[in-house]
C-alpha cells in the first residue's frame, strides 16, 4: 500500500482492543484509538479515518446510536460493529443501520483483517461509482444549460402568445413577465414594465382589490370591469419560490348573455303577473255563482294553490331582477331587532304546528343599520322560513344577533338534514336546490339567491356552514350605520 489506511478503534480497554491493534498494525494499517465519545468525534473530524470499528457498548452509550449519528455526518464512512456475543438479530440490525459489517468472539487476527479488507473494498467501489456519477453529471451540464435556455425561450413564446392575459410577479408584487394580451387589455406599451410594482404600472381599482384579497390565499373568481363594458375574470395563483401569477379571461360575452337572460325572465315574469291575478280572482268568484260538489271544491283549491305558487315564483323573479339591476336604492336608519320581531311573529303558527323549539338570542345595545327595511325583512323571512321548513317536527331553530366591531352578525341555525359539502358553494345560485332536499317541501330555489343579492346590495357577506344529517347555519354580516 502506497498510503496507510487509518483504522479508528472505538473500543473500551480490553484484550480485544489489543488483539485488533496488533492485527491491523501487522497488516500494514495505521491505527488510532478513541477512548471516549468526545475523542471519537474529534478523531472522525480531524484524522479522517478510512474505517471505524466501534463496540456495541462504547463509553456507556449504545454503539448503534453512536454509529447512526456519525453516518449522518459522514455517510460514506464504513463502520464495523464489535459485539461481545452473536445474538439473534444482530446481522439484521447492522444491515438496517447501514453499517459495513460486524465482528464477535472468538476472533482470530485473520478474521479482523479480512473483515476490514472486505469493508474497505466495498467502500472503494462505492466511491468509484460516486466519482463516475459526478463526472457523468458534470459533463452533461453544458448540454443541459443549452437545453434549458431553449426551453425557456420556448416557454416565453408560449406565454407571450396565449390569448388570456398572464402576469407573473415576484414575492413583492413586482412584475417579472406580462404577455401581449395584458398589454392590449390595459393599453400598455410594454416598455420598462419588468421590475416595477404591478399596482404602480396598472392603475385599476378592481385589480388593486384583487391584490388585497390575494393576501388571504389563491383566488379563482374576481371580476375586473372596464368603462367600455369589458369584463374579465381573474385568478390569482401563488407560485412557490417565485411569487404569483394573475391570469385573466374575457367574460364580457357571458355577462351579456346573463343580462339578456335576466331581461327575458323579468319581462316574462312581469307579463305573467296580470293574467295570474285575473285567474285567481275568477277562481274566487266561481264559488259565488252557485254551490259546488266536493270534487269541484277540491279541484278549485288545488287550482288556487298552483296559482299562488306561480305568483310567488313570479314575484321572486321580479324582486331578484330589481336587486340585480341595482334599483334597490332606498336606505334609512333601522334597528334589526325590531324587524326580526315582526318576522318571528309571522312564523309563530308554523312553529307551533311543527312543535319546533325556537330559541332567539339578541344582544343588547345593537348598533343601527342604514338599510332598506323591506329588503331586510325579506331576507329574514327567507332565512327563518327555510330553517323552519327544513326542520322536522320536534326539531329546533336558533336565531341570534350579535356585534363584532362595526358589523352586525345574524346567525340562523336549524336541525334539518344539512347540505352536502360539495353542494354548499351552490346554494346561493338561482333555481338551485340541494339534492337531499326533503320530499314534499316546496320551493323555487330563488330564496337564497334573493338573500345573497340583498346582502350584497348592503355591502355585507353571507355564507353557509353545514354538516350532513346535523343541520345548517346561515351567517350574515352587515356593516353598521357608521
Amino acid at each position: 500500500m502506497t498510503k496507510q489506511d487509518l483504522i479508528l478503534l472505538a473500543l473500551n480497554p480490553s484484550p480485544i482492543l489489543d488483539l485488533m491493534e496488533r492485527a491491523l498494525y501487522a497488516a500494514g494499517f495505521g491505527v488510532a484509538i478513541a477512548h471516549d465519545r468526545s475523542g471519537l468525534d474529534r478523531s472522525t473530524q480531524e484524522a479522517i479515518p478510512a474505517l471505524l470499528i466501534i463496540a456495541e457498548k462504547f463509553d456507556g452509550q449504545d454503539g448503534f446510536s453512536v454509529s447512526s449519528e456519525i453516518l449522518e455526518r459522514f455517510p460514506t464512512l464504513p463502520i464495523i460493529l464489535y459485539a461481545d456475543t452473536d445474538t439473534t438479530g444482530l446481522a439484521k440490525s447492522v444491515i438496517k443501520m447501514g453499517l459495513s459489517g460486524y465482528l464477535y468472539p472468538p476472533l482470530k487476527m485473520s478474521d479482523i483483517v479480512d473483515e476490514v479488507q472486505r469493508s474497505l473494498t466495498r467502500a472503494r467501489k462505492l466511491g468509484d461509482w460516486l466519482r463516475r456519477e459526478v463526472k457523468r453529471t458534470t459533463s452533461s451540464l453544458a448540454e443541459k444549460a443549452d437545453f434549458s435556455e431553449a426551453e425557456r425561450l420556448k416557454l416565453e413564446a408560449v406565454i407571450a402568445n396565449i390569448q388570456d392575459g398572464v402576469i407573473v410577479m415576484d414575492k413583492d408584487k413586482n412584475i417579472i413577465l406580462v404577455n401581449y394580451a395584458v398589454n392590449d387589455i390595459f393599453n400598455l406599451d410594454g416598455n420598462e414594465i419588468v421590475g416595477r410594482a404591478l399596482a404602480e404600472v396598472i392603475k385599476n381599482a378592481d385589480l388593486t382589490a384583487l391584490l388585497v384579497r390575494a393576501n388571504e390565499g389563491p383566488l379563482k373568481y374576481h371580476e375586473i370591469n372596464f368603462d367600455d363594458g369589458r369584463v374579465f375574470n381573474a385568478q390569482y395563483t401563488p407560485i412557490p419560490q417565485i411569487g404569483a401569477a394573475v391570469t385573466m379571461q374575457d367574460i364580457s360575452y357571458l355577462k351579456e348573455l346573463d343580462r339578456l337572460k335576466s331581461d327575458f325572465i323579468h319581462t316574462v315574469s312581469h307579463d305573467l303577473r296580470s293574467p295570474l291575478t285575473a285567474i285567481l280572482g275568477y277562481t274566487e268568484l266561481i264559488e259565488r255563482t252557485g254551490p259546488l260538489n266536493p270534487n269541484q271544491q277540491e279541484f278549485l283549491r288545488r287550482l288556487q294553490g298552483s296559482i299562488h305558487h306561480i305568483t310567488t315564483l313570479v314575484n321572486d323573479l321580479l324582486d331578484l331582477g330589481r336587486l340585480e339591476a341595482g334599483f334597490d336604492t332606498r336606505r334609512e336608519i333601522i334597528r334589526l331587532e325590531n324587524i326580526l320581531k315582526y318576522s318571528l311573529d309571522m312564523f309563530e303558527s308554523q312553529v307551533k304546528k311543527k312543535n319546533i323549539k325556537l330559541v332567539v338570542n339578541v344582544v343588547e345595545n345593537l348598533k343601527t343599520l342604514r338599510a332598506n327595511p323591506i329588503r331586510i325583512r325579506q331576507m329574514l323571512d327567507n332565512l327563518i322560513g327555510n330553517a323552519i321548513k327544513y326542520t322536522s317536527a320536534g326539531g329546533a331553530v336558533y336565531v341570534s344577533v350579535s356585534m363584532q366591531g362595526d358589523q352586525v352578525i345574524l346567525k340562523v341555525e336549524d336541525t334539518g338534514p344539512g347540505i352536502p359539502s360539495e353542494e354548499q358553494g351552490r346554494v346561493f345560485e338561482k333555481f338551485y336546490r340541494a339534492t337531499n332536499a326533503l320530499e314534499g317541501v316546496e320551493g323555487s330555489g330563488l330564496g337564497l339567491a334573493i338573500v345573497k343579492s340583498i346582502v350584497d346590495s348592503h355591502q355585507g357577506r353571507v355564507w353557509v356552514e353545514s354538516t350532513l344529517g346535523k343541520g345548517s347555519s346561515f351567517i350574515v354580516l352587515l356593516p353598521t350605520q357608521e
